[in-house]
This record gives C-alpha cells, sequence and structure tokens, in this order.
C-alpha cells in the first residue's frame, strides 16, 4: 500500500486549505482512511477519519473547522481546512488503517500546514 500526500503549504489564520493524498495498492473497503499531525515537539494525533462507507471521526479541536471525504468511497482521501489556527501548524501525514488487523497501518510522507498569526 502506498499514500502520496500532497496540498498543504502556508496560509494566515482565518484562511484555508486542502490536502489530498492518493492511495495505491490497497484493497477497496478494507481499509479506513485519515490524517494525522505533528507539530513540533509533540506527538502525531489523530485529525480525521472516514471509512469506506462514509463515516468519519474528528478529534474535538477541528470539529466544524475540517471536513474530511473519500470521493466515490475510493482510493482518494481528502481533508479541507478551513479557519485555520496557529495550533494546526503541522506536518499533515495520511493514513491507512486495515479494518482486519487495526494494528496494520501504512503512511504517507507528511505535507507541511504552516500558519501565521
Amino acid at each position: 500500500v502506498q499514500l502520496q500526500a500532497s496540498g498543504g503549504g502556508s496560509v494566515q489564520a482565518g484562511g484555508s486549505l486542502r490536502v489530498s493524498c492518493a492511495v495505491s495498492g490497497a484493497r477497496f473497503g478494507l481499509y479506513d482512511l485519515g490524517w494525522y499531525r505533528q507539530a513540533p515537539g509533540k506527538h502525531r494525533e489523530l485529525v480525521a477519519t472516514i471509512t469506506s462507507n462514509g463515516r468519519t471521526k474528528y478529534t474535538d479541536s477541528v470539529k466544524d473547522r475540517f471536513t474530511i471525504s473519500r470521493p466515490n468511497a475510493g482510493d482518494t482521501v481528502n481533508l479541507e481546512m478551513s479557519s485555520l489556527k496557529p495550533e494546526d501548524a503541522a506536518v499533515y501525514y495520511c493514513n491507512a488503517q486495515s479494518i482486519l488487523n487495526r494494528a496494520v497501518n501504512y503512511w504517507g510522507k507528511g505535507t507541511l500546514v504552516t500558519v501565521s498569526s
């Protein structure tokens, strides 16, 4: 399974960005997809996940500001980020987790999101 992230960049506080991740090699329906982030000096944390049937989960700090989507329940996962805050700045990683074995996780290379105040 390979994941290729794109998007991200720099934005002022209050602005919007989108990050996308193309997943290949993952059999349809057998993986949940998601986004995690890691800020300098902090642990990697879950941002949002989405199942193959569209069920979503968000960390509390991004609810009502971020939207995760999986167009056509396929092999792409997007994260639309709005009302960005400086504390959202981090390296964002896409993730594919096997629904058959939750210990099996694949990660893409991170994409940097910078938010200036």
